[in-house]
C-alpha cells in the first residue's frame, strides 16, 4: 500500500499533525509533530509537506491548531480565525489547493455564527478530517479513471512527485500507476529526478519502491532521448493550479516534458482533483509563479555547486499550454480535449473555486 504522509493523532485539544518530514527522505523517515500553525507554517514552507493536495489537508489542520485556543466569545474567535488564514496562506503562493482549504474552513465556522464557540471549534477539526478523506476517496477515483488510458504492458514517464507523499492518500498521478498495477498490468515508471530538489529521485522512487512498483531515476535532460528512442509510452504528472482554459502550472521543468511529447507524439496527461482547478483565472499567464532560493541551485543540500557570487535562477514551478496536454485525469472523470467547455461540463457541480 502507498504510505500516508499526514494525520492527526488524538483528539481537538490535546492532539498533534503528525507528518512525514519530506525533507530527509529517502535517508530517513521522520514523523514530524505539528502542534502550533507556526510549526505547519514551516513545514509548508519549507517542503517538509508538500505536494497540492497535501498542503491543502496540512493548511485545513494548520487551522485548527491555530484556533483550538482562540477566544471563546464570537468576536475574538473570528479575529484570530482571520489572522490565522491569512498567515498559513502566505506560506507558499502558487498550489491553490492551499487557499481552497483554507477557504472552505472559514466558510464552514462562519456558516454556524451564534453557535457556541467551542461547537465551531469541533465542526473545524471534523471539517479538517473530512477533507483528509476527501481527498483520498478523490485520489483513488483519479486512479481508477487515468488506468483506463494505461495500456496492458506501458512504460510511464512521470516528474516530480505526483503520489501518495503529495496527498492524503494514494496520489494523483502515482494513483493512475498504483491502480494500473492492482488491475494486474504490468507497468515500468521512469521517474525524473526533477531539479533542483530532486522530488522525483528522493521520493517518487522511494514511495514506488515501497510499494513494489519498477521505477527507474533519470536525468531530467535525458527525457527527450528517451522519448526519441521509443521507450515510453504515455506521460503523467501532477499539478499545482490548472485554469478555465486547461493551462495547468505544476513543477518546474514540466512544460519543456510536454513540449518533448508533443514532439514526439507521445500522450502526455494531468492527473488533479477538482479543487486543484482554479476557474477565477482565465489562463495561465494569471497563475502566480513562487521564486525560490538561489541556494536550492548553487548549494543543494549543503554542498557548493556554483561559484559564490553567481546568481541562480529558481522559479519552482512553470506552465504548460492546453494544448499540450491529451486530456486531465479527475475523480469526476477525463477531461479530453482539454477546453473551457469541457472542462465546465467535467467538473460541474462540484466545482467551488
Amino acid at each position: 500500500m502507498p504510505v500516508r504522509p499526514i494525520r492527526w493523532k488524538s483528539g481537538l485539544l490535546d492532539g498533534c499533525v503528525e507528518l512525514i518530514d519530506q525533507t530527509l527522505l529517502p535517508g530517513k523517515l521522520v514523523w514530524l509533530e505539528c502542534r502550533d500553525a507556526e510549526t505547519m507554517f514551516e513545514a509548508i514552507q519549507v517542503l517538509r509537506v508538500r505536494g497540492a493536495p497535501a498542503i491543502g489537508v496540512a493548511a485545513a489542520m494548520g487551522l485548527v491548531l491555530a484556533v483550538r485556543n482562540a477566544p471563546e466569545n464570537e468576536n475574538g474567535f473570528f479575529d484570530a480565525l482571520s489572522k490565522a488564514r491569512d498567515y498559513l496562506a502566505s506560506s507558499r503562493p502558487t498550489a491553490v489547493n492551499l487557499f481552497w482549504a483554507l477557504d472552505r474552513m472559514v466558510a464552514r465556522a462562519k456558516s454556524l455564527k451564534g453557535r457556541p464557540v467551542s461547537v465551531i471549534k469541533q465542526t473545524l477539526f471534523d471539517e479538517a478530517l473530512t477533507i483528509q478523506r476527501e481527498d483520498a476517496n478523490m485520489c483513488r477515483s483519479i486512479g481508477g479513471f487515468g488506468a483506463v488510458l494505461v495500456p496492458q504492458s506501458a512504460t510511464i514517464l512521470t516528474h516530480c512527485n505526483a503520489g501518495s507523499l503529495a496527498t492524503a492518500e494514494y496520489g494523483t498521478a502515482l494513483a493512475v500507476v498504483y491502480t494500473a498495477v492492482e488491475q494486474g498490468k504490468k507497468i515500468q515508471v521512469y521517474a525524473d529526478e526533477t531539479r533542483p530538489l530532486l522530488q522525483g529521485a528522493r521520493l517518487t522512487a522511494w514511495e514506488l519502491q515501497q510499494a513494489g512498483v519498477p521505477v527507474t531515476v533519470l536525468c531530467d535532460n535525458a527525457a527527450g532521448w528517451l522519448m526519441q528512442t521509443k521507450k515510453i509510452d504515455l506521460v503523467i504528472v501532477g499539478a499545482d493550479r490548472i485554469v478555465a482554459n486547461g493551462d495547468t502550472a505544476n513543477k518546474i521543468g514540466t512544460y519543456s516534458l510536454a513540449v518533448l511529447a508533443w514532439r514526439h507524439n507521445v500522450p502526455f496527461y494531468v492527473a488533479a482533483p477538482s479543487s486543484t482547478f482554479d476557474l477565477s483565472l482565465a489562463d495561465g499567464s494569471a497563475i502566480p509563479i513562487e521564486m525560490r532560493s538561489g541556494d536550492e541551485i548553487g548549494r543543494p543540500f549543503a554542498s557548493r555547486v556554483v561559484p559564490d557570487g553567481v546568481p541562480c535562477y529558481n522559479p519552482a514551478f512553470d506552465v504548460t499550454p492546453a494544448e499540450l496536454i491529451r486530456g486531465i485525469v479527475t475523480e469526476r472523470g477525463v477531461i479530453s480535449p482539454v477546453c473551457r467547455e469541457r472542462i465546465r461540463e467535467v467538473l460541474a457541480p462540484s466545482q467551488t473555486n
